[in-house]
């Protein structure tokens, strides 16, 4: 599996989780998902993508 699936599936779980936990927990877990996308959007710019980095130190291609 490649860096870049690995970071798209994490995103996509931790928006998913912020969400549920939002809507059962505390409404203020959407700063988390606008957190994550704003990472996101940045990440498509600029292509620094910190969990991308910590990913290939820890070997992934």
């Amino acid at each position: 599996m490649t860096v870049e699936r690995i970071v798209v599936i994490v995103a996509g779980f931790f928006i998913l989780l912020s969400l549920t936990l939002s809507q059962y927990h505390n409404p203020n877990w959407l700063w988390f998902t606008a957190f994550v996308g704003f990472n996101l959007l940045q990440s498509g710019f600029t292509g620094f993508c910190p969990l991308a980095i910590i990913l290939k130190k820890l070997g992934y291609k």
